[in-house]
């Protein structure tokens, strides 16, 4: 799925200028009404996206997942609402509406929604990360 498949604008026309005011609750009010499928029980939209960070916001349905992965970055999973559960190697965290979770680079981890859930996900990427286009 591509943003031109759906009633977004374009990433040149988000991510341009040199400052960005976001309506979270407005975005993932949006991604829930789109008629695109979703996949993996969630719907997603890179809000920003300029080295080295990137923002998203995903609009999770109850059950929705990221299956386990890691990023050559610190990664920032922020609760708007609903509960989700990360877990990592070394925890399970329960993360409820204003909790955010920060992971250092390389750290495993998974998203579970286990009622509809939003969630705005920072990554920024690391001087090594950069070095090696990761």
């Amino acid at each position: 799925m591509t943003d031109s498949n759906l009633d977004r604008r374009p990433p040149r026309e988000r991510f341009a200028g040199t400052e960005h005011v976001f309506d979270l609750a407005e975005i993932a009010t949006a991604l829930r009404q789109e008629s695109a499928v979703v996949r993996d029980g969630h719907r997603q939209m890179t809000i920003f996206n300029k080295h080295p960070l990137t923002l998203i916001v995903f609009d999770f349905e109850a059950g929705g997942r990221l299956a386990e992965h890691r990023a050559d970055a610190y990664v920032t999973i922020m609760a708007l609402s609903g509960p989700l559960e990360v877990s990592t190697p070394d925890q399970r965290h329960r993360l409820s509406a204003g909790s955010v979770l920060v992971l250092d680079p390389l750290v495993p981890h998974d998203v579970e929604a286990l009622e509809p859930s939003r969630m705005l996900l920072a990554v920024a990427r690391t001087a090594a990360a950069e070095a090696t286009g990761a």
